[in-house]
């Protein structure tokens, strides 16, 4: 399951955001810095209105959706890499994450305090990223200490400290891992040190319902930021998402669209994370149940298939394959058959976003 890590400076509006994103969840949300000390976990499932339309379209019985996991973590702070506030049990935290949710707070209120003193996005994001590249520098140069007396009659130790070297250098030059150009080879021999920086991250530019629809400046230099550094960034508010919790699905899309924003920040966060981690979904669909299943882009067919178990992988023959678009346009896979709509592929196949698919494997 895709894990996600929420994270910032004290007070950004982590927890009221967790919170909302996990309906039942129980983190605490108050207006003082270290609210959140143990991380809070809430599993979450992925909006996806294709699934009610192929469920209907099958009459299933039931309808799971695809999860992912948010983990609410504790605010960082300068120095957290020292072991500062929490610091050094936040950061362990955030090396078993898929990817970083970093909240950043684009709004103004008197009344919430600010760690710092002042309102200021970028800012709050250099410390955070620093005390990462810092723990980050840190794991590096102690596994270059551990394996200095095997570089001479280890080729594989000599590798690695040169590899490990360059990564110094970048980092000492604020360049986080994620953004550094690495082989395949090169990503299997760093991959056990879990480099935090080595993480995608998501800006969550949290904003007041006022600026939601379009933004405000502050908002605009956390979305230049992410873009040149390669991220993504998305528009949320956390009061917003928390006021939505007690309203019905009809006036749920009412208010959004009086705020003039066509989806909630849920919806939003999850397209990006799939996005930056290269994410897709397919589905399987029948009277029993319809469900979505992630997997990573450039699948083929039997490796999709493994993902719902893994003999299906072994013992894979071939896949019935149709694109959702072209199966809720026919109003039955049988008239998608009649028309020619739906395919047998192979093993060669690589798994299109939003393939319908039901897989025969030899047992």
């Amino acid at each position: 399951m895709l894990k996600a890590g929420i994270v910032g400076l004290p007070n950004v509006g982590k927890s009221t955001l967790f919170n909302a994103l996990v309906e039942n969840s129980k983190a605490q949300a108050a207006n003082f810095p270290f609210c959140t000390i143990e991380p809070n976990k809430g599993i979450v499932s992925v909006p996806d209105e294709r699934l009610e339309r192929l469920a209907k379209l099958s009459s299933s019985l039931n309808v799971i959706s695809t999860k992912i996991e948010f983990v609410d973590i504790a605010g960082l702070v300068k120095g957290a890499s020292k072991g500062e506030g929490l610091g050094n049990k936040f950061l362990s935290n955030i090396r078993e994450v898929d990817a970083i949710v970093h909240v950043v707070r684009c709004f103004e209120d008197s009344e919430v305090v600010h760690v710092s003193g002042k309102i200021d996005p970028i800012d709050d994001i250099e410390i955070i990223n620093l005390e990462l590249i810092l723990a980050d520098l840190t794991q590096l140069q102690k596994r270059r200490e551990r394996i200095k007396k095997q570089i001479r009659t280890s080729k594989d130790a000599s590798i690695e400290d040169s590899l490990l070297e360059r990564l110094e250098k970048c980092l000492e030059n604020n360049q986080p891992v994620r953004n550094i150009e690495l082989s395949f080879d090169e990503k299997s021999i760093i991959k056990q040190l879990g480099f935090l920086t080595a993480k995608p991250i998501i800006y969550a530019a949290n904003l007041s319902e006022n600026h939601l629809e379009k933004g405000n400046d502050m908002y605009k230099a956390v979305n230049k930021l992410a873009t040149n550094s390669q991220s993504e960034c998305v528009k949320i508010s956390a009061q917003v998402e928390s006021e939505l919790i007690e309203l019905e699905i009809d006036e749920k899309v009412d208010y959004l669209n009086g705020l003039g924003v066509k989806e909630g920040g849920l919806t939003s966060l999850i397209k990006a994370t799939y996005k930056l981690l290269g994410l897709k979904t397919y589905f399987t669909t029948g009277e029993k149940e319809t469900k979505a299943w992630t997997i990573k882009d450039g699948m083929t067919a039997p490796q999709a298939a493994g993902v719902i178990h893994s003999d299906f992988e072994r013992g894979f023959i071939r896949a019935q394959t149709i694109s959702f678009k072209n199966l809720i346009e026919s109003g039955s896979l049988l008239e998608a058959k009649n028309n020619g709509l739906l395919r047998s592929e192979g093993k060669e196949y690589v798994v299109s976003e939003g393939d319908v698919m039901e897989f025969l494997f030899n047992v």
